[in-house]
């Protein structure tokens, strides 16, 4: 297996990786104690402007074309800096992508370039409700057919950038007597129509930057172009996208665990203690070989999900065990490198604990690591005779 980046690949990463030290690092512990979210809109635009917003999107649509695995090596290097910004980039990616994937020529020219170009800053992805969180079957949320017209009703939660979104892709139920999860569509919904009400933003332990609210579809009226896809298809299109948002989950975890990782490590080089550097004691040795061997593999099942994906093969069970295997290495690593700062570590005057604050999430949305573990399972066990 040919493991080493092209030289595209290498650029995007480049890019990404100067992009991050010089424009997101320097303002993102701001970011995260202020409810001030404009430095990061600002990046956001600078992000679109270098392609970073729809990576994996033809260029007819303003896209980068660049592909899967520069998506993930890209998140990666934006999360080392800030992970708010990080998964704002994914989901735009993850919105774009879909709408690629099944939107029709009207929908994808006339909503993708706006995604890409950063016109709309960011755009959401309507899925999660309180009745339907890993089970995503068990939406309540409908879509009722009213002449020339869809009205929906219900409410989503946990909807990242949906104060800014200008448009949000949405799923609701459209045949309440079909089985679980066939009556299920997916619809495009303009950011400030009528009935769309931005709800209760969430007081999270991470990712301040990041705005998660409450969408609520109050008689919301919109035209029946917005339909994507096939009518009551919408639960396909929803499975086959999240496990491509694992990639960008993994590959954020990745992020977060090598930037908590990096600071220790050099910490420790600088801290003394009886009388020698920390990092001469075999204690803190193996808590560097230990979490920088688990992020290396990490990387290396994100590498092997995302070339599956952009080379057109099944790819959900890589997705989910890089994703599982990805974020649960970040958090051993941000636990390891708090331990490595001791006290200091416990305190805002070192990154190392909003890292941890961070990554903790990333267990748990595009899927918690419980049900990837099912995911994984049941491919497994689908195969033996």
């Amino acid at each position: 297996m040919f493991l080493d980046l092209t030289e595209e690949q290498k650029l995007i990463q480049d890019t990404a990786r100067d992009f991050a030290k010089a424009e997101l690092e320097p303002v993102a512990a701001a970011l995260d104690r202020s409810d001030d979210r404009s430095p990061m809109l600002v990046n956001l635009k600078k992000l679109a402007e270098l392609g970073f917003m729809g990576l994996n999107i033809k260029e007819q649509y303003g896209g980068a074309e660049a592909g899967v695995v520069a998506f993930s090596v890209a998140i990666t290097e934006i999360a080392r800096a800030c992970a708010s910004t990080a998964v704002t980039l994914s989901v735009n990616n993850m919105a774009a992508e879909v709408i690629q994937a099944v939107g029709s020529e009207e929908q994808r020219a006339a909503y993708i370039p706006k995604i890409c170009s950063g016109e709309y800053p960011a755009a959401g992805f309507c899925l999660t409700e309180t009745c339907a969180g890993s089970d995503p079957a068990g939406m309540c949320t409908q879509a009722v057919d009213d002449g020339d017209s869809w009205v929906l009703n219900g409410s989503k939660i946990f909807i990242t950038s949906a104060p800014y979104a200008g448009v949000f892709v949405a799923w609701a139920v459209t045949d309440r007597d079909a089985p679980k999860g066939k009556g299920i569509s997916c619809f495009l919904v303009e950011g400030g129509t009528t009935g769309l009400i931005i709800g209760k933003e969430e007081k999270k332990m991470g990712q301040h930057a990041s705005a998660t609210n409450e969408v609520i579809f109050d008689d919301c009226r919109i035209p029946k172009s917005a339909l994507m896809g096939k009518l009551n298809d919408g639960f396909r299109i929803a499975a086959g996208e999240l496990a491509g948002g694992r990639i960008g989950i993994g590959s954020l975890g990745l992020g977060v665990g090598l930037a908590a990782m990096d600071y220790a490590t050099k910490y420790a080089t600088e801290r003394s203690q009886f009388g020698q550097k920390i990092s001469n004691f075999q204690a803190i040795q193996w808590m560097v070989a230990d979490g920088y061997t688990e992020l290396e593999a990490a990387r290396l099942l994100l590498m092997s999900a995302a070339c599956r994906k952009e080379s057109g093969k099944s790819f959900a069970k890589e997705a989910s065990m890089a994703k599982m295997f990805a974020t649960e290495a970040a958090n051993k690593a941000c636990y390891k490198a708090l331990q490595m700062l001791g006290g200091y570590g416990y305190t805002q005057d070192f990154p190392v604990e909003r890292y941890a604050r961070d990554a903790r999430i990333t267990a748990i949305y595009e899927g918690t690591n419980e049900i990837q573990r099912l995911i994984i399972s049941r491919e497994i066990l689908k195969n033996i005779p």
